[in-house]
């Protein structure tokens, strides 16, 4: 018989890529959504009316809806991808994210125990390398102090720490991964490797001036979302209940990420300056850039098209996480780098290359989300 599986943030970008994957595994899929009068379910919208795909709606905030549909559903895994997950919103929101971060495992957990299947049902936790915070040893692995240095990140620590206990206290199989950054095509546009990626295009295409970004010195461990839902999947499938890192072990800074993209897209940069006063400048355009088929609709060389806006630096910010895969290579037999960083940013700008072509510029959605100034 199929297994049934229950994915909670179904919608987001981990979300849709687990389902696919977990439907393509024979799964009976269960998926959580909020009720909303805006349609934020373009990355399910595919999945919706297969037979083995079903969506319900329920709340982290609101535990009586999770114990009902737990109960319902009985799954025999749960997928806790849910969270408020952008770490600059988390200071403008904290209690918020409390809530639904924190609280909301809790709440998932309890929703097990209460229907008495805490012998049955395995939890995946979607925990975060923002945990390392202020890192306090380089590279990240398993056992590196935590030092959580934002609302979002305290939250999550305690959502790790409420799966551990709820594993040694209950003998339950929970555990979580302990995921660095992950990027996809369906990364929301307000994260920064999205914003950058539909960024490049835009200016490649003529619709958009200049990108304004925070700290370009920041250095992530960037890796594919649609190779990241694999090692959760296969944490689950471990025949005891740990927790593991989730990383490609290599580091690369916002300034590569940038310089990568505008290349996809046709623009070679030049950084000059320092700091708040550092900008990207047009150092050269490829003959296959759109500014080459569309002469004058494009940038020029010397034009600026990156700039630092002190307005996305965060009030604390953690600038070196590198994670150490070591275990989950050595114990799941997960391969890290299934897709490369060059590959990855690849794909990002090849899909924001061909939304830009058919978009209808909204200024002031974009404003609003800080995508452009």
């Amino acid at each position: 018989m199929s297994k049934t599986a229950l994915i909670t943030g179904v919608t987001g970008q981990d979300g849709s890529y687990l389902s696919e994957f977990l439907l393509a595994k024979g799964y009976e899929v269960h998926g959580i959504i909020r009720r909303s009068s805006v349609d934020y379910r373009e990355r399910i919208a595919h999945l919706e009316g297969k037979p083995h795909f079903h969506l319900h709606y329920a709340d982290m905030s609101d535990s009586m809806s999770l114990v009902k549909l737990v109960g319902k559903v009985q799954p025999d895994e749960i997928y806790n991808l849910a969270a408020q997950s952008h770490v600059q919103v988390s200071f403008d929101a904290p209690e918020f994210t409390a809530d639904v971060d924190a609280v909301g495992v809790l709440r998932v957990l309890e929703a097990v125990r209460t229907n008495h299947l805490e012998k049955t049902c395995r939890i995946y936790q979607a925990s975060t390398s923002e945990l390392y915070g202020k890192v306090e040893e380089v590279p990240q692995s398993e056992t590196t102090p935590f030092h959580p240095y934002s609302p979002y990140a305290v939250a999550k620590l305690y959502g790790y720490w409420i799966i551990k206990e709820y594993r040694e206290a209950y003998n339950m199989f929970c555990c979580s991964g302990i995921l660095f950054n992950h990027e996809s095509e369906r990364r929301g546009e307000t994260f920064v490797t999205r914003k950058i990626t539909l960024a490049a295009a835009r200016i490649a295409h003529g619709k958009q001036d200049c990108l304004y970004l925070g700290n370009l010195d920041s250095l992530r461990d960037w890796g594919y979302a649609k190779d990241y839902v694999e090692c959760m999947w296969l944490i689950l499938q471990h025949e005891k209940p740990e927790d593991f890192v989730i990383a490609t072990g290599i580091q690369h800074s916002v300034r590569e990420f940038a310089t990568l993209a505008f290349r996809h897209a046709g623009i070679e940069l030049r950084w000059e300056g320092e700091g708040i006063e550092e900008v990207g400048v047009v150092k050269n355009l490829t003959p296959s850039s759109p500014q080459e088929r569309e002469p004058g609709k494009g940038v020029k060389i010397g034009d600026i098209v990156v700039r630092v806006s002190p307005d996305f630096y965060r009030p604390t910010d953690v600038v070196n996480l590198l994670g150490d895969p070591s275990k989950a290579k050595r114990e799941l037999g997960w391969n890290p780098q299934k897709t490369s960083f060059e590959q990855l940013v690849q794909l990002m700008v090849e899909h924001d290359m061909r939304k830009v072509t058919h978009e209808h510029y909204n200024l002031a959605e974009y404003l609003e989300k800080g995508i452009v100034k």
